[in-house]
């Protein structure tokens, strides 16, 4: 006979508020979902206006705000509880740690120019001077494609001799897209027609001493100067208007609808660098004055009075979680910029190891909310358009004390395989070496790794048959 009896349980479970959700998603929203979220809940609630001016926030909505931020903090001690009470502990491996920052950086990042730039040089077999000659100069184009500056005033400032930057400059035109790393339009198309084998021709000809009558049409002018037909002019002219004005265009972060920056990296008038919020065009949300009036004068009517209330406070919290969606995104870029001031000036390759729990440190919260932070947004850099996620990683530190990431490590595996003689490719073991001279120590199995990260084949399928 089945026994009977009472059996009790006591079992914990952290559930989530409509305002704590709501305080998430605004949280990880990027600012084009932000953007359509804040327009909603406006909607929504009639006690939220959109303005032109931003509120000041008042005393109470200051607290309320710092409440939501420790309510955050203090959901994430809920989390990770939760994490343990279903999965016990255990020590973390760096190869766990790799593979959690992984999990952490799997969105993928539209390619800039600069990294598609990068990515040719890397395949170039060049010595090391040239190679961050070439680097330093990509660091140097504009998202249209052109030089920031001229060629002299780069020699000017770094310390490349003006010859080498010259050689590296020349490199950098014959890559794609064709025109780019040019000073400006008229070098940009002349750059173009000579790729197409057109150097002397009369289309070049019109660029390089024309270029102003050509924008004009004043095609009779060319013809009488160059002393050939106007016939034979517009037939140049047409084959000149298939030239891209704006190599970098189709590399332009602004030409994709979905893709916005929420963070930008600016310099002031000392020339250095500091993160920028890009949220300027959002809607900026305040509790209508019409509804605070009408609230002190409904005291005969309760129901009415709880209503208007109750959506006064919640818009309240959805501006302190705006407010302090913002402040952590500004925290955030503002220790990238104190972390990775190589990077700012070098570009990726110079990126230092950086985790999650490094920033969380820094800001006060916990991993979890530096990951819904970061999740889905972007930065604008030197160096392009780039996810946030890209700049979460770990690393390894070289003999000399000096630290690089798993993107650098990355970056010098590529390297050193571009240089490599093909009739005799570079083994697991030989690259290890390699880096090893480097003051890099890496497991060959890692390298390994790397290698098939990068899409390179193993060596006896890299060998290349005279």
């Amino acid at each position: 006979m089945a026994s009977t009896g009472l059996h009790q349980n006591l079992s914990q479970q952290q559930t989530l508020s409509p305002q704590m959700r709501q305080s998430l998603n605004i949280l990880q929203a990027n600012t084009m979902e932000l953007g359509q979220l804040l327009s909603q809940v406006a909607e929504m609630n009639p006690t939220l206006e959109i303005t032109e001016e931003r509120e000041q926030l008042e005393d109470s909505q200051v607290a309320d705000a710092e409440t939501d931020y420790e309510n955050l903090s203090e959901f994430d001690d809920y989390w990770r509880e939760d994490q343990i009470l279903m999965h016990g502990t255990r020590s973390h491996t760096s190869d766990d740690e790799e593979r959690r920052e992984f999990l952490y950086n799997s969105i993928v990042a539209p390619q800039t120019l600069q990294q598609h730039l990068v990515d040719q040089l890397n395949h170039a077999a060049l010595d090391d001077n040239t190679y961050m000659a070439a680097e330093l100069l990509i660091g140097s184009i504009n998202d249209t494609g052109f030089l920031e500056d001229s060629i002299e005033d780069i020699a000017a400032n770094s310390s490349y001799p003006l010859k080498q930057l010259r050689s590296a400059l020349c490199l950098l035109q014959r890559f794609d897209p064709p025109g780019v790393a040019a000073e400006n339009l008229t070098e940009s198309l002349l750059l173009q027609l000579q790729l197409q084998g057109m150097g002397g021709s009369l289309e070049s000809r019109i660029v390089d001493q024309h270029i102003g009558d050509l924008a004009r049409h004043r095609f009779s002018d060319i013809a009488r100067a160059l002393g050939v037909t106007q016939e034979s002019v517009h037939d140049a002219a047409e084959h000149i208007a298939t030239l891209n004005p704006d190599p970098g265009a189709a590399f332009d972060p602004t030409s994709n609808p979905h893709v916005s920056a929420d963070l930008e990296l600016r310099r002031n008038t000392e020339g250095q660098y500091y993160a920028h919020l890009t949220g300027d065009h959002l809607p900026k949300l305040q509790i209508s004055n019409h509804y605070k009036d009408l609230l002190a004068k409904l005291s005969s009517d309760p129901k009415a009075r709880k209503f208007i209330k109750d959506n006064i406070h919640e818009g309240r919290q959805i501006i302190s979680a705006l407010g302090q969606r913002q402040e952590t995104l500004l925290k955030i870029g503002t220790e990238l910029v104190k972390r990775q001031p190589d990077f700012i000036t070098h570009g990726l390759t110079k990126l230092r190891p950086m985790t999650m729990q490094d920033i969380a440190e820094a800001v006060g919260v916990h991993a979890a909310t530096i990951s819904r932070a970061v999740s889905g947004k972007y930065i604008l850099t030197p160096h392009g358009l780039m996810d946030l996620r890209r700049f979460f990683s770990t690393g390894y530190t070289t003999k000399q004390g000096s630290e690089i990431s798993n993107t650098g490590v990355r970056e010098a595996i590529q390297q050193i395989v571009s240089h490599e003689d093909s009739a005799k490719p570079l083994s697991d073991t030989a690259i290890e070496k390699q880096l090893k001279a480097k003051g890099i120590k890496v497991a060959r199995r890692t390298i390994a790794k790397y290698r098939d990260q990068l899409g390179i084949l193993p060596s006896h399928l890299r060998k290349k048959h005279s």
